[in-house]
């Protein structure tokens, strides 16, 4: 089995607290997506993480809000 990436680790650390707190500010959006692009390559754990994101934010569950 082959082991999930160190990036995808840490992306869907930030994502899940996002999720435990329904809602993401400007800054925490934009440390996902550094994240995401830090290794200048989208894996296929990081794709689906991402999507997920985008679905959890597309239906509302996970709010967009503004900075402090």
């Amino acid at each position: 089995m082959k082991k999930v990436s160190n990036s995808a680790s840490a992306l869907r650390d930030l994502i899940k607290h996002a999720m435990e707190d329904c809602e993401v500010t400007p800054d925490e959006y934009k440390q996902i997506m550094d994240c995401a692009h830090a290794d200048g390559h989208i894996d296929k754990e990081e794709k689906a993480l991402l999507a997920e994101f985008q679905a959890l934010l597309s239906n509302g569950t996970i709010k967009r809000v503004k900075g402090c």
